[in-house]
């Protein structure tokens, strides 16, 4: 019927279950199943126990998609994670190796993630001219050339207080204790989103920039703390990273903010800013997991695996715009 003001309006609610089940985050559920039987017809092996006895290896790659998200949503990019990653577990292994309690040693490497974050958020809010892809290529490069040269000739550190990584590597059940604190994050990363100022501003500065100035926003500030919170994560990221390898070379994190990015835009946040939301990314970032254990367990080529993520990447990107494409001429083709 219509109403006073002319417009049309329904008489009857609209279907919201459909409406959920077409939505990005829907469609994301769909893969996300279709992975799990496509695995367990590929290998007998592809169960509960065995996903999450492997799971450790590939999880601390969704800690870097939490703040990964956050900046992609500015509008801004960080592909120094990798080599934060390196040069956090790198000083991990050298300081627990000197005989230092295992608390500091956690600390030690949260503080030189977060240090590191705080050297890339300077750059970029004090010089915003440069592109945040250049300032963090850039930042890579002499982290993980930090990390290579503490490193020397051997290129590789091996931890001897391997009983303290390993206790933070243990169970309940079948899931190991990062599991339940990547849930744990998840859930405060989705509230802050949603929720919070932050989150709030996150997507008013991925939008508008200069709008989000004008509003009262404090731009810079907000920019920074997505930055060391990065920072801070990449340091989490190489504690339980070591955790599973007891150790740290040059190529530790090699890639990792490529993974981090890939699980952000194929859940549905844009590189551009100002769209997305987190539990899509979330969902995205288990199939990724998920699909990448299962073609491990039949002992896939490794690059071969990284085509096929790529593959679901490039769609990911192009199956929005080709549905906003025929949304856009169906309606056209109504209105004549």
């Amino acid at each position: 019927m219509a109403g006073k003001s002319g417009r049309e309006i329904n008489a009857t609610p609209q279907n919201t279950l459909k409406k959920s089940i077409l939505s990005w985050e829907g469609i994301l559920v769909i893969i996300f199943l279709a992975v799990l039987v496509l695995c367990r017809i590929l290998s007998p092996n592809y169960t509960l126990n065995n996903v999450l006895r492997e799971m450790p290896k590939y999880l601390s790659e969704i800690f870097l998609f939490f703040p990964m998200a956050y900046i992609l949503m500015l509008g801004e990019i960080d592909i120094s994670v990798g080599s934060i990653v390196c040069l956090s577990a790198t000083a991990g292994c050298l300081a627990s190796n000197a005989g230092t309690p295992f608390p500091l040693v956690i600390l030690i490497m949260l503080l030189v993630g977060g240090l590191c974050g705080v050297v890339n958020g300077l750059i970029i809010t004090r010089f915003p001219e440069l592109p945040s892809m250049i300032v963090t290529l850039g930042t890579q490069i002499i982290f993980r050339g930090i990390a290579e040269i503490v490193l020397g000739n051997g290129g590789s550190v091996s931890v001897t207080d391997s009983a303290s990584f390993r206790a933070i590597s243990k169970r309940v059940g079948p899931f190991p204790y990062m599991f339940f604190l990547v849930v744990i994050c998840a859930v405060v990363f989705v509230i802050v989103s949603v929720k919070m100022k932050f989150g709030r501003e996150l997507m008013a500065i991925g939008s508008n920039r200069r709008t989000s100035l004008y509003s009262g926003i404090k731009v810079k500030a907000t920019i920074f703390k997505a930055y060391v919170i990065m920072g801070v994560f990449s340091g989490l990221a190489a504690l339980f990273l070591t955790a599973a390898s007891y150790g740290a070379n040059t190529t530790t994190g090699d890639g990792f903010e490529m993974d981090a990015i890939a699980m952000a835009v194929f859940g549905g946040i844009a590189t551009t800013g100002g769209k997305g939301k987190m539990i899509g990314g979330i969902i995205a970032a288990f199939i990724i997991v998920c699909l990448r254990i299962g073609l491990g367990q039949i002992n896939m080529n490794s690059q071969l695996i990284l085509l096929i993520i790529g593959i679901l990447l490039i769609a990911a990107v192009i199956l929005p715009n080709i549905s906003a494409s025929f949304k856009a001429a169906k309606k056209k083709k109504s209105q004549a």
